[in-house]
C-alpha cells in the first residue's frame, strides 16, 4: 500500500544540490504533526538505511555519512517532509524513501543519481 508519495529525485552532478519531497495525503493521514517522519535510501544490492529523522519534537538526526550536507524539515499544515540534500557524493546514487517511524507507511521512492 502506497500511503506516501516522494518527488524531487533526479540526475545531478558531484557537489549539486537536489530537494526531495514527501507528500502525506490528507485523506490517508488524519493526523500528521504527531508523526516522526523519516528519510532512507537504498542503493543496488544494498540495505535500505536509515538517513535522516526528522520527529514530531526534538531535534533532528542524521546518519553520519551525510551529517552536515543534508537537512531534513517539514510543514506540517502541507503534511509534506523535505530533505535538502547538498554537496552530493557518488555514494548518495540511491533510491530514496520517505517513512513513517515506527509505522507501516512508505513511498514508492524517488531516485538519485549522482554522476561523477
Amino acid at each position: 500500500q502506497v500511503q506516501l508519495v516522494e518527488s524531487g529525485g533526479g540526475l545531478v552532478q558531484a557537489g549539486g544540490s537536489l530537494r526531495l519531497s514527501c507528500a502525506a495525503p490528507r485523506a490517508i493521514f488524519s493526523v500528521f504533526a504527531p508523526l516522526d517522519m523519516a528519510w532512507y535510501r537504498q542503493a543496488p544490492g544494498q540495505e535500505r538505511e536509515l538517513v535522516a529523522v526528522s520527529p514530531s519534537s526534538g531535534s533532528a538526526n542524521y546518519a553520519d555519512s551525510v551529517k552536515g550536507r543534508f537537512t531534513i524539515s517539514r510543514d506540517n499544515s502541507r503534511k509534506v517532509v523535505h530533505l535538502r540534500m547538498s554537496n552530493l557524493k557518488a555514494e548518495d546514487t540511491a533510491t530514496y524513501y520517505c517513512h513513517v517511524e515506527r509505522g507501516a507507511a512508505w513511498g514508492p521512492g524517488t531516485q538519485v543519481i549522482v554522476s561523477s
